[in-house]
């Protein structure tokens, strides 16, 4: 960690008293409070001039959103991590296995397996960007992590990462041998755009019979259709703008493509029977708030078991954001979800009998 990376995470770890002081007046935006740390986050970003991604080139704003994310990921150790290739939908992608220290030497035997699929806006994000957040899966669910890098726009547009996504979930099930993984217990998860991909995938793994024992959805895009009132509320100065969806869905999206799509918009669609336990995860000042929250509810009206959880004080972005306290926490409560999710051997999985 260079010396900003460091100064920064010695602010957000001050006192309470004096994050808030150093935050400035608290912000309020339509009822909702922005947490003390995760606002003076946002004010050193400002005081330092740091450029909006979106306002970049996008191969500039891919390495910017490395970068930023490095700064706010601070060190997160990780037992062993070993680099391989997944099939996509249209030739191998680079992927990353994270095995957590509960998991080293290799003779514990199978584990559970989380295929993360990173956010970014489907033409951001890598396997660098979230590399911090599956360290700190891995080590704190106590499973294995697989980083999948799926192909970005505007080089791939619509359909790529999607079907990249199922491809690479598909050989995941295939290879769990060769993982160290146990079938019964895979999940799929991500975050943001990796959120909207998590959520096809596993209505792909329904559709198809493969194993899911838990889609994870942080934040997730879930309708490219509706104005949600949170996209209007919350579209300036909260990291996630209105500039950065506009220019992510015109990139991703051909204009001739239906944003009705279930492949776009899993909202909008009838959820597959045999679809698997879904946690979605919100940040209360959020533009994605409100679909992320009408898409648990529409799996919970379909019959799918759902916990959906918002997170008070929380913006677009947190699971990334390991060095501020509060965001931390939020990050730790859904490494919980994993570990009840995937590591405890399920009655009836490989390692029970």
């Amino acid at each position: 960690m260079d010396a900003r990376g460091r100064l920064l995470r010695w602010l957000l770890g001050a006192s309470p008293r004096l994050v808030r002081r150093l935050a400035g007046r608290a912000v309020d935006v339509d009822g909702q409070r922005l947490a003390g740390d995760t606002q003076l986050m946002l004010r050193l970003q400002r005081l330092t001039r740091e450029p909006a991604i979106e306002s970049l080139p996008i191969p500039a704003g891919r390495r910017a959103m490395d970068r930023q994310a490095a700064l706010v990921g601070g060190r997160q150790p990780v037992a062993a991590i070993r680099v391989l290739q997944v099939d996509g939908a249209a030739g191998p992608l680079d992927a990353r296995l994270y095995v957590p220290g509960a998991l080293v030497p290799a003779d514990t035997g199978p584990s559970g397996l989380l295929v993360f699929l990173h956010g970014g806006g489907m033409i951001y994000g890598s396997l660098d960007s979230h590399d911090a957040v599956c360290r700190f899966l891995a080590e704190r669910a106590g499973v294995r992590v697989l980083a999948v890098d799926y192909r970005l726009a505007p080089e791939h547009r619509f359909p790529a990462a999607v079907d990249d996504a199922a491809a690479a979930y598909r050989w995941a099930v295939t290879h769990a041998a060769s993982l160290d993984a146990d079938p019964a217990r895979i999940g799929v998860g991500g975050d943001s755009a990796g959120g909207l991909l998590s959520a096809t995938t596993a209505a792909t793994a329904a559709r198809e019979g493969l194993p899911c024992a838990l889609q994870l959805l942080v934040y997730p895009a879930t309708d490219m259709v509706t104005a949600s009132h949170s996209r209007e509320v919350f579209g300036r100065g909260l990291f996630l703008t209105t500039e950065f969806m506009d220019l992510a869905t015109a990139s991703y999206l051909p204009e001739e493509a239906d944003r009705a799509d279930p492949r776009a918009s899993p909202q909008l669609a009838e959820p597959p029977a045999g679809l698997a336990p879904a946690y979605v995860a919100t940040a209360a000042l959020d533009p994605l708030r409100d679909e992320g929250e009408a898409y648990a509810a529409k799996l919970r009206a379909a019959g799918v078991e759902v916990e959906c959880r918002r997170f008070d004080g929380q913006i677009h972005g947190f699971l990334n954001v390991l060095v501020a306290p509060s965001s931390r926490a939020a990050t730790e409560e859904i490494a919980g979800v994993v570990a009840r999710s995937l590591a405890t051997p399920r009655t009836g999985s490989r390692q029970d009998r």
